[in-house]
């Protein structure tokens, strides 16, 4: 006797069954009967189609790092929220800017749903509680100053919906990555990111190219927000921290580089400046103690390249 299916349960059935995410490949349809070099051929030209793909969604890109800026010039913080693959892309994100970009672990963070064990230990059923991520959101003190990023290849995880929903009652900007059309996402933000990258090779895998396709545009998103807040010079990070011998020796070889000193001096000069890279360039391009180039850093928005172009200015 088949069992009767619950109405709303046939609903979500339906409704995944039209998502592309979750159709099947017909590029792949047969890679159980493939070598193993083969099947390693198919999935990398699939993999090559995300960054043209990409591509077509940088306007709304753009549009996504404006805003992030402006909420981090207005000293609000970006919180990444999303389950399962999503989700740790978003926590990977967030804990990778401080060491990256100096900034404090607080302005962009992520949420996972079922969470921060769920990054090690799958928790699929958390991920359907809507109510969750509403509350998950406002425990972290969400505010209308901040932004909130959902990130959800297939668009409609409830958790994530809950959340970006509870952000734009408070007042806050609202950002949404997905993998499918952005017609198709009935959520009313402020910008939708939807690079849709077809089906997986793996039907409904999408920890594959959409997660993909989600790395590099958070990627893009923080990096092109850290550019625009000064966090770089040409392209090197100069706001980094000085907390690992790794670290330690990147901002001696960065203060060599831009500047042509030798191995001592750079040590020399980064002491002196406390360990800040930023700090210490100011003072040799433009013979500066620390105090005298910490005040025109400041008066710079802290980007080093105009610190040392108004250098003659009082």
């Amino acid at each position: 006797m088949v069992k009767k299916v619950d109405q709303s349960k046939k609903d979500i059935y339906e409704e995944l069954s039209a998502l592309i995410t979750e159709m099947q490949n017909p590029v792949s349809e047969n890679i159980d009967l493939m070598s193993i070099e083969e099947v390693l051929k198919v999935i990398n030209e699939e993999d090559k189609k995300v960054s043209n793909i990409i591509t077509r969604e940088i306007p709304n890109i753009a549009r996504a790092v404006e805003i992030v800026v402006e909420v981090f010039e207005k000293k609000g913080r970006l919180f990444y929220i999303g389950a399962g693959t999503s989700g740790r892309l978003g926590v990977l994100d967030a804990a990778e800017c401080p060491p990256t970009f100096g900034t404090d672990p607080n302005m962009i963070q992520g949420i996972i749903a079922g969470g921060y064990s769920a990054l090690v230990s799958a928790k699929e059923g958390t991920e359907d509680k809507k109510e969750k991520g509403a509350i998950d959101i406002v425990k972290r003190g969400f505010t209308k100053r901040d932004a909130a990023c959902g990130i959800a290849a297939s668009w409609r995880t409830p958790f994530v919906i809950g959340a970006i929903e509870k952000a734009k009652d408070i007042g806050g900007k609202t950002i949404y990555i997905a993998c499918n059309p952005s017609e198709k996402i009935r959520l009313d933000v402020d910008v939708k990111i939807c690079p849709v990258v077809g089906p997986e090779v793996i039907m409904g895998s999408t920890r594959m190219k959409a997660g993909t396709a989600q790395k590099l545009i958070l990627n893009m998103i923080t990096t092109a927000a850290m550019i625009r807040l000064g966090k770089v010079y040409k392209n090197m990070m100069v706001d980094l921290q000085m907390n690992s011998i790794k670290l330690e020796e990147r901002s001696k070889r960065t203060v060599m580089m831009i500047t042509g000193l030798n191995y001592d001096e750079a040590e020399k000069f980064l002491n002196k400046a406390g360990g800040s890279v930023k700090i210490a360039l100011v003072m040799i391009f433009c013979n500066f103690g620390k105090r005298e180039a910490v005040r025109r850093l400041k008066k710079a928005d802290g980007f080093v390249r105009k610190a040392i172009e108004q250098r003659n200015e009082k």
